[in-house]
């Protein structure tokens, strides 16, 4: 997953598709992604005695717990942020730092907070469920699109049948990410290395203001 997974800036502009602006490139190790699903149930009371097999109910109230956890290391990069022209060059240690800074930051500032994390993938089937080598696909097969947890298809049609209003799924690297919330951030100085070894954990989340 090297050079594949950045984190945005809330700063960086929806419209843009410049990965090297409010932006940090992490080198990952390793990616894992839990998603928990959160359905009410209730037991029914007696229901052995009829069934022999006692019986739980569910209320599904379509909510979910998703995260994704990161390992790797951060090293000496170039950062251009948007309110500066020029770029410059940081040491791994002072991106860590930065990152750090940003877990203890309100979403309000948003040249410190970061809201968004692109995991990307390569996929052979695009947004309309078509292979991509094929003449009415998009792309080519192996493009590399953001991890999403969202679904191929228009409102009620391919896998969002029964789905009003879904959220378009990605058909490109430029396309969004996950938006949310570092939740957790922890990495070790050494003395002999000269870059920074670090766990997060990512949660998605629409966060307000």
């Amino acid at each position: 997953m090297s050079d594949y997974v950045y984190l945005k800036l809330n700063a960086f502009a929806s419209d843009s598709n410049d990965l090297t602006v409010d932006t940090i490139p992490l080198k990952i190790t390793n990616v894992s992604i839990s998603v928990s699903r959160q359905v009410l149930d209730f037991v029914i009371p007696l229901s052995s005695i009829a069934t022999g097999e006692s019986l739980n109910v569910g209320a599904d109230f379509g909510a979910a717990e998703k995260t994704i956890g990161l390992e790797g290391f951060i090293v000496d990069a170039n950062i251009k942020k948007s309110h500066t022209d020029t770029t410059v060059f940081f040491t791994a240690q002072e991106i860590a730092q930065m990152i750090a800074a940003s877990v203890d930051s309100s979403s309000l500032a948003k040249y410190q907070n970061f809201n968004e994390l692109v995991v990307l993938i390569p996929s052979n089937v695009d947004s309309n469920f078509v292979d991509r080598d094929d003449s009415s696909g998009i792309g080519s097969r192996g493009d590399l699109i953001p991890f999403t947890f969202r679904a191929r298809g228009d409102a009620n049609e391919k896998d969002n049948i029964r789905v009003p209003a879904p959220f378009v799924f990605p058909d490109t690297q430029n396309s969004e990410g996950i938006k949310g919330y570092i939740s957790t951030f922890g990495f070790q100085l050494n003395a002999e290395s000269t870059d920074v070894s670090f766990t997060m954990d990512f949660k998605q989340a629409n966060i307000f203001p």
